[in-house]
């Protein structure tokens, strides 16, 4: 009983001193949408947010959010660019990452990537960003996140990323979440030995911009707020038996 009390006071102690340190998350696409509602949350929770996006200069209400909240940083990172990618690992070489959230992505001119009318240059921009970019950022902060307590990395995929019931239109937005689906079972795969767990998630048709872009005019099933509680949730509880299939924010595995 001793040993508990004084293991109780000395743990008291540091977190007092700040010696413990709240975990860390990395988000990419910050912005705005969920990406930005990610930040949000885990700020909330007490986590050290590394929030990144192509332009700090313009992202007003990121640029708030890290005011209000010291834990929040802002960070330059452009998913296509290698450079960029590998400046931010620089800057955070030997920092610890618990949850690493591929968040950035664009759906592209949906005309452009129709049967008929399909753009080579547009193919190249959206896998170049929801492909590659997943790939090279999981690439270059693997060890960070292997480096921590809770060892995840994490992408977000869409319900129209399945090929099991993939329907018409939006050809290269659905191909490039099929592929970064694969990618990242790969990823995880490959480091599954240095104990870090790799999970694709899904947000549902959640009210965000992206989905405006769509032009979806069904009914929408949650709210971003929602979305991402429930993703936070699936990302906490992931195992290494948990990441065969995509699953979406209500903590459901769907066909993919």
């Amino acid at each position: 009983m001793k040993r508990l009390m004084a293991a109780a006071v000395l743990a008291a102690g540091l977190a007092a001193s700040g010696a413990v340190q709240a975990a860390t998350v990395l988000i990419t696409g910050s912005n705005r949408g969920l990406g930005l509602e990610f930040a949000k949350q885990y700020a909330a929770q007490g986590w050290t947010v590394i929030a990144t996006t192509r332009k700090p200069a313009e992202a007003k209400e990121l640029n708030e959010l890290a005011a209000k909240n010291k834990s929040v940083m802002v960070e330059r990172l452009d998913v296509t660019d290698l450079d960029s990618i590998k400046a931010l690992a620089t800057k955070y070489k030997g920092k610890s990452v618990d949850v690493l959230i591929n968040n950035a992505g664009i759906l592209g001119d949906v005309p452009k990537q129709s049967f008929g009318n399909l753009d080579r240059d547009l193919f190249r921009q959206v896998m170049d960003t929801n492909v590659f970019g997943a790939f090279a950022v999981s690439e270059a902060f693997r060890e960070n996140v292997a480096a921590s307590e809770q060892k995840k990395i994490v992408a977000l995929t869409s319900l129209l990323g399945s090929i099991t019931t993939a329907g018409p239109g939006h050809t290269y937005y659905k191909a490039s979440k099929a592929a970064m689906t694969m990618g990242l079972r790969v990823l995880g795969s490959e480091s599954r030995k240095q104990g870090v767990i790799v999970g694709i998630i899904a947000p549902g048709v959640a009210d965000t911009d992206m989905l405006k872009e769509f032009g979806y005019k069904g009914p929408l099933t949650v709210s971003a707020t929602t979305a991402v509680e429930g993703m936070i949730k699936v990302i906490a509880g992931l195992t290494p038996e948990m990441v065969k299939k995509p699953i979406n924010y209500d903590g459901k595995s769907f066909e993919w």
